[in-house]
């Protein structure tokens, strides 16, 4: 149970985590969005864990928006297999956009970082825990705390509650913000040239930048 400012004491939560492995390594299910979102906390996580990334992600619209983003993650795994040697493995479910968006539709209306992405993240990452669960992994977390768009305190009461559904494997609290994570992140993006998507990923926050865009 995590005590005091949860704002600031995620990311130590974590930190213990980590120092209480000893160095012995464990399997860590690592939920991913995107390749310039991963660039930071792979490098800050592959030292300790044997991860693996689950790419579930079918709010990405449209379905070309969904395969770019793939791709600049696989172009990441491969640059950090070549300079960190990092082994890690990519599991891609089916990509069904249909089921999410009737999954979302009563909070379409719903504007970005409201009730509407709080429930997108449960989705996605309510899948990727059952696959953690179904394989035995030895701890689940998620990339998302590394946005500054994305609350990490919402984002880890969302993997609080899902620890409670999936009581095998532990939660992984994160806040890859912290010490510069976003910043050490975006320096590796640009080091490998990565494509920096303009917009979180649904249909609505593609219409919302589309607006955005309008007015430039």
């Amino acid at each position: 149970m995590i005590e005091g400012n949860k704002k600031t004491r995620y990311y130590d939560f974590g930190e213990a985590v980590i120092a209480s492995l000893h160095g012995e390594r464990k399997k860590l299910l690592f939920h991913v969005c995107c390749g310039p979102c991963a660039c930071f906390p792979l490098t800050y996580l592959c030292p300790h864990f044997d991860a693996t990334i689950y790419y579930c992600n079918p709010n990405i619209y449209p379905s070309e928006e969904y395969e770019r983003r793939l791709g600049e993650l696989k172009k990441l795994l491969a640059y950090l297999k070549r300079d960190y040697g990092f082994e890690i493995e990519l599991v891609v479910p089916p990509y069904d956009p249909e089921a999410y968006n009737e999954f979302i539709k009563p909070y379409e209306h719903l504007p970005e970082g409201s009730e509407r992405c709080h429930h997108c993240y449960e989705y996605r990452m309510d899948e990727a825990y059952q696959y953690a669960e179904d394989h035995h992994f030895d701890y689940f977390t998620t990339v998302m705390t590394v946005s500054r768009q994305k609350s990490s305190v919402v984002l880890n009461e969302v993997g609080r509650k899902l620890e409670l559904k999936h009581p095998s494997v532990p939660y992984l609290y994160t806040d890859f913000k912290k010490k510069d994570g976003a910043l050490t992140g975006v320096k590796i993006r640009d080091h490998y040239g990565l494509y920096n998507q303009q917009y979180c990923g649904c249909r609505a926050s593609y219409n919302e930048y589309l607006k955005r865009k309008e007015k430039l």
